[in-house]
């Protein structure tokens, strides 16, 4: 004798929507101002013919200085634009006497003016790098799993010359934080220091008074000391505490992009600056990557070695490193994060792909440019050698970096650590669950919240109980209850055992599942005239009929059964 229990009609005209957040499409589309694959012309004419010794004197004496020129791009014409010459070495180690690079502010004198979107764009004379790829690359490859500014190729012209080639940057200021947070009134700084014989912005304790950190920083907002100096008094102080003042998955893709592309100039690795900090509505900072032109090594005078060959190593005075390296949880996650992007960006195809279209894209500009400090043919050489630029400084060859950089990330003992497996995520009604094997613990990671942070663990077991169906089959299983007003719910799985652990996504928390339920009236006069559509298990897997499980019916009108036919 069989009989039916009959338990709830769950969801009222339910539709379920799971899908993958993508940050991506917050970047330039083709035909944008950063589109990579066209290569356009920037033509800039100063009202002032002597702007070059103008700019060149107030460089020092009044680094703000502007001066005003006409610019037109793509078409545009733009009057009223203020100019001023940017850099560290590479305007005071450029030799050239026109080559120099840029911060044009299209906002600064016209309030509004914009140049296709934007108010502020950088050009980078790229003088330590002859094949003017390595921080467009680089970009390219932060960009999948933190949010980073973008660049392209351009020619400039100057007073009806043509100048060379550039890097177009863009500026990381307020638009940019509206474009990747949809806000920008938080305490934000620029963490790079205004004497570089001063404290550099590592993020040490000097003190509760302000004053002692104003040569480290730059205030970019309204207001926000008090802000900064609190991140980083728990930083040092009282570090168990640190998720409540700063988003630490962001630090630790930050930290892991930094080591796998070798970004020398940075926290991590080198000299501790380089990087924009900005905290959100939530009260988290965020980190934010500047300056990645030292990546693949780039300018220096040797390959890989000491710390940009040990991803894991700790150093003095770093104690955002230190303190998340030293926590296991941390530095399994930067592990992960390390992983995934070697499986992902370290491929030589994409790099060998990419540097063939570019270089195609750039050779003319490259030929025509007389300013550039190197020749033409190091263009193309240094992708596989060394090409010396003057006697303290020798540009670091691209793909040899690469294959060395690989060949030593994979036999890292650490990295070698098996992880577990995820796969076969599914969403019914309120239970989530996955098919996990190799973990000690599995976790769901969620958040509500519309910073797209602070996702708490909640626990998915394998035990036949709260929805699991059977125990120990390796479908690990939680019972989350889901807003039925239709509010999206962020999420991803965690899964880790005592030596490693792994993401799904693997690009979590930048990337995530979102996941909302959208109800409406039953009209139950019409019940019985109701057809049935499918039949599922509790993973939603199409079933014909069992016996001694939960099974659900869903109906052509929005109504689902659960139902379990006992044999």
């Amino acid at each position: 004798m069989r009989k039916c229990l009959l338990f709830i009609i769950l969801f009222p005209n339910i539709c379920l929507s799971q899908n993958i957040y993508n940050p991506y499409l917050l970047y330039e589309n083709l035909g944008g101002i950063y589109d990579k694959d066209s290569l356009r012309t920037i033509d800039i004419n100063f009202y002032n013919s002597d702007f070059n010794n103008i700019l060149d004197s107030t460089f020092y004496n009044d680094p703000l200085y502007r001066l005003p020129a006409q610019i037109i791009f793509n078409n545009i014409i733009l009057d009223s634009v203020a100019i001023r010459y940017k850099g560290n070495s590479s305007y005071t180690k450029c030799n050239s006497v026109v080559k120099k690079p840029y911060n044009i502010d299209m906002n600064d004198i016209i309030s509004g003016q914009k140049l296709m979107g934007y108010k502020k764009m950088k050009l980078s004379n790229s003088w330590f790098d002859p094949t003017f790829l390595k921080e467009l690359l680089a970009t390219k490859i932060y960009q999948r799993y933190l949010p980073t500014y973008e660049t392209n190729l351009l020619k400039v012209n100057t007073q009806g010359n043509y100048t060379g080639l550039y890097l177009n940057q863009e500026a990381v200021n307020k638009q940019f934080l509206e474009k990747h947070f949809s806000e920008k009134d938080g305490a934000f700084f620029k963490c790079d220091p205004i004497d570089m014989s001063m404290y550099s912005p590592n993020l040490e304790f000097l003190g509760t008074d302000s004053f002692l950190y104003y040569n480290s920083y730059e205030l970019k907002s309204d207001y926000g000391w008090s802000s900064l100096i609190n991140l980083i008094d728990v930083l040092n102080n009282s570090s168990y505490d640190i998720e409540s003042v700063l988003n630490v998955d962001r630090v630790l893709w930050y930290f892991a992009a930094n080591h796998v592309v070798m970004n020398y100039d940075t926290y991590n690795i080198g000299s501790p600056h380089n990087y924009y900090l900005y905290q959100t509505e939530d009260n988290l900072f965020q980190i934010i990557p500047w300056d990645l032109s030292e990546s693949f090594i780039n300018a220096s005078g040797s390959t890989p070695s000491g710390i940009l060959s040990d991803p894991y190593s700790v150093q003095p005075n770093k104690p955002l490193l230190n303190t998340l390296l030293n926590n296991q949880l941390y530095r399994k996650i930067y592990t992960a994060h390390l992983r995934t992007i070697i499986n992902e960006s370290l491929d030589t195809s994409w790099f060998l792909q990419n540097i063939n279209s570019l270089q195609a894209l750039a050779y003319p500009a490259v030929l025509t440019d007389t300013e550039k400090g190197y020749s033409s043919q190091d263009f193309f050489d240094n992708i596989n050698q060394v090409c010396v630029l003057n006697q303290w400084i020798s540009a670091q060859p691209l793909m040899p970096v690469i294959l060395a950089r690989i060949n030593d990330l994979i036999q890292n003992p650490e990295i070698n650590l098996t992880p577990p497996t995820i796969s076969n995520l599914n969403v019914f009604g309120n239970y989530i669950s996955a098919e996990v094997f190799g973990a000690d613990s599995v976790h769901l990671m969620l958040t509500l919240s519309e910073y797209n942070s602070g996702f708490q663990e909640i626990v998915m077991n394998d035990d036949g109980q709260n929805g699991d169906v059977v125990a120990g089959d390796g479908i690990y299983t939680t019972n989350y209850q889901f807003p039925l007003n239709g509010d999206e719910v962020k999420f991803y799985i965690r899964a880790y055992n005592n030596d490693a652990l792994i993401l799904l996504p693997e690009r979590a928390e930048y990337v995530f599942y979102t996941y909302s339920l959208t109800t409406s009236n039953i009209n139950t006069s019409n019940i019985n005239q109701r057809n049935l559509l499918s039949v599922t298990d509790i993973l939603g897997r199409s079933v014909i009929s069992k016996y001694n499980m939960p099974l659900f019916y869903i109906y052509d009108d929005g109504t689902v059964e659960k139902k379990i036919i006992l044999e």
